[in-house]
């Protein structure tokens, strides 16, 4: 913490001085009188800005780490003075770079006592930010020193993309049944048998092991595996050359929407994901599926710029480490056929496609994805056209983190369907 205590001006010093030489030359009552009023103003406000700058202080606690595009933020202050001289007026002067946030604030507080508040946010952009540090400024009722207090506690706080439904968007699977690591519980069985246990109603009679229920004279069954959770890797072109539209209602933005679902959809369903961007700063994530993963790649997609390297150069870069039989989901707004050069060299290893073209149409410009969807299709690489509309859902500003949702009961009675996740309250630093 680091407190000041400055004069706002020397006028007040300059007249005691004045009247002090003056009652030296020529004493007098009046010249007495006036060092008196004058030089007790300025040491009664001298004590009174030091005791502001010893004994004032803030604690400033927040509920989350990290949120989503819509989440709300909420924050709690508490100013507290436990000095004898009173606050006629504070203000808190917030230095956080969360967009469209701020808690300052002007307040007024008595000798040995606190006060507490709650400043509320919504989070409108991705990104890492910081919330504080936070300064205080004061001064005594007369106005002659000013002081400041400034508390550098800081918190980092990830506003993180939205994750929409994608139900229109299948990914073409890499592999062969039997092939890559099994997935439990599939729908979808290969022929190859894990291992046995003892029979459970509901187990198909023709999955029996015939020599185990033999030879422990009890029914066996064999436990098949599962179709193969092949590796995902997302491929997020971020090229500043490709890019259309500006802020929210970007290609850009839509394309980290596409990543961060499609990154949420596969470490769900068991796949190992990574991801691979041509930002300003290239990002290389191999595919995992630790849940710590999960918050790498939204982290990653949450701080995205744009940069100069074109699809065709990342995929020739990216191709000596793509496994076989890999998904390779590759969201664009290129409209050049000049990168489908780079994929077909990775189809000819055994990678299997998924593109998702944005339509540029759709964000103004006069180029549309018609064409090369025809490309894409006469080569029989699955394909994609999303636009600017999958932005204007409400599934794309789905924040809820707190937020509360009620539920109205028959007889009238509100009650909480879904509280607003961690409702602890952590202190800044």
């Amino acid at each position: 913490m680091t407190t000041r205590v400055r004069l706002n001006s020397v006028l007040l010093p300059l007249l005691t001085i004045g009247m002090v030489v003056m009652q030296l030359i020529d004493p007098s009552a009046v010249w007495q009188a006036m060092v008196t009023t004058f030089g007790g103003a300025w040491l009664i406000s001298w004590l009174w800005a030091r005791s502001l700058r010893d004994h004032m202080h803030l604690t400033r606690e927040v509920r989350f780490a990290w949120a989503q595009v819509g989440d709300k933020l909420e924050e709690q202050f508490t100013l507290t003075n436990d000095g004898l001289a009173p606050a006629t007026w504070v203000e808190v002067v917030d230095h956080s770079t969360l967009p469209d946030y701020s808690a300052a604030r002007a307040i007024g507080i008595g000798s040995q006592e606190s006060s507490t508040w709650h400043t509320t946010g919504v989070c409108t952009q991705r990104g890492v930010y910081t919330l504080g540090g936070t300064t205080l400024c004061s001064s005594d009722p007369l106005g002659i020193f000013n002081v400041e207090v400034y508390h550098p506690e800081s918190a980092t706080l990830v506003v993180m993309p939205p994750v929409i439904p994608l139900p229109l968007v299948e990914i073409t699977p890499g592999g062969w049944l039997g092939d890559g690591r099994p997935r439990p519980n599939s729908l979808e069985q290969t022929v190859n048998a894990l291992t046995v246990h003892e029979y459970q109603y509901g187990d198909a009679l023709r999955q029996i092991h015939w020599p185990t229920t033999a030879r422990r004279n009890a029914l066996y069954t064999r436990v098949m595996d599962g179709t193969p959770a092949n590796d995902w890797w997302i491929v997020l072109d971020a090229d500043a050359n490709t890019q259309v539209g500006h802020g929210w209602e970007s290609t850009l933005e839509l394309g980290v929407i596409l990543a961060a679902s499609l990154a949420d959809r596969g470490l769900r369903a068991r796949h190992s994901v990574g991801l691979l961007t041509n930002g300003d700063q290239t990002v290389w994530l191999k595919p995992k599926q630790e849940e710590g993963h999960r918050f790498q790649i939204m982290r990653a997609l949450s701080t995205l710029k744009p940069g100069n390297l074109p699809l065709s150069d990342l995929l020739e870069r990216a191709a000596p480490t793509l496994g076989h039989r890999t998904s390779l989901i590759i969201i664009t707004p290129s409209i050049n056929s000049e990168w489908l050069t780079s994929l077909t060299f990775l189809m000819w290893r055994g990678i299997t496609p998924t593109i998702l073209l944005m339509d540029p149409a759709s964000f103004g410009s006069l180029d549309h994805a018609d064409t090369l969807l025809q490309i894409l299709v006469q080569r029989g690489i699955s394909s994609f056209v999303l636009d600017r509309s999958l932005l204007l859902r409400p599934e794309a500003r789905p924040g809820w983190r707190g937020q509360w949702e009620w539920r109205i009961m028959p007889t009238g009675k509100a009650v909480s369907a879904r509280p607003p996740g961690d409702m602890v309250w952590r202190k800044l630093g």
